[in-house]
């Protein structure tokens, strides 16, 4: 089994502690479809805050598997066009996309990806075209349970290293660790484990830069009542407490609504209320 990318060696603890609480939008839908030909359709739309502009996304992927090839086009109410064209399989886990970003007469952006995944290690390298250019690149490398990585930012006009990041792993099947730390001076320590089959639990602690003597905490728990729902509880040291529960209403349609307050004062306005309504066929 190849060892993950840079990015996903605390995937577990990241997903535990940032995925599926829905306080943070105010409200999101998302359809996703599927044409008999295979052509996938998604829409997108969701409102950060209460009374402010509604963000809403389109977007089409073809594939072909013959040729590993794969477009996926979006279009968006602010007249953002996003454009994916991907290439699988060039060689034995070569992968390239070329990813463009264009609103007229505003704004435009793009970018060349290339990864390549073999048994023992991976390697990603991202090429700004426009921006800089510059690069930004990782290596991963894994034995035993353990997961080593390191990523680097060059600007290529500059001739200098514009930021590096090294992170190390290790997975003993039902729990993990992880260590990181980068040129911004802020280090992460994390752990997650799988208690049972219906129970999650992990923890990440982060220093702040320029003050060791300060650290951020967080803990997260999930847990699967049925097949069908799930709760979530996220509490950091600094007294904000996030709550979140997802049921799917019926095959293809599942409810999210979440919620977060500081328990340490709760006259604080700082408390948010949020949900997401999902429909894919």
């Amino acid at each position: 089994m190849a060892p993950p990318f840079f990015s996903d060696i605390d995937k577990d603890i990241n997903g535990l502690l940032g995925k599926d609480f829905f306080h943070g939008t105010n409200a999101a839908v998302d359809v996703n479809t599927v044409a008999k030909n295979g052509v996938k359709f998604a829409l997108k739309a969701k409102q950060a805050v209460k009374d402010g502009p509604l963000s809403a996304n389109v977007e089409t992927k073809v594939s072909d598997k013959a040729t590993g090839l794969t477009l996926t086009q979006g279009w968006s109410n602010a007249n953002n066009l996003n454009t994916k064209i991907e290439l699988a399989d060039l060689t034995p886990g070569l992968k390239s996309e070329l990813v463009t970003s264009l609103v007229p007469g505003v704004s435009k952006a793009a970018k060349l990806n290339v990864s390549f995944v073999q048994p023992f290690f991976t390697a990603r390298g991202a090429f700004d075209l426009l921006k800089g250019p510059s690069f930004v690149g990782d290596l991963t490398l894994a034995h035993e349970g353990i997961v080593g990585g390191a990523e680097i930012g060059y600007d290529i006009t500059g001739g200098s290293l514009s930021r590096y990041a090294v992170a190390l792993g290790y997975s003993a099947g039902d729990y993990s660790l992880g260590l990181s730390t980068n040129n911004a001076q802020l280090t992460t320590v994390s752990f997650f484990q799988n208690v049972s089959p219906i129970l999650q639990v992990g923890a990440k602690a982060t220093s702040v830069p320029k003050d060791l003597t300060n650290v951020n905490i967080e803990f997260a728990t999930k847990y699967l009542p049925d097949a069908t729902s799930q709760i979530k509880t996220k509490v950091a040291d600094s007294g904000i407490v996030a709550l979140a529960y997802k049921q799917e209403l019926r095959a293809g349609v599942t409810l999210g609504v979440g919620a977060s307050f500081n328990a340490l004062n709760l006259a604080e306005p700082v408390h948010k209320l949020g949900g997401s309504l999902s429909f894919s066929a």
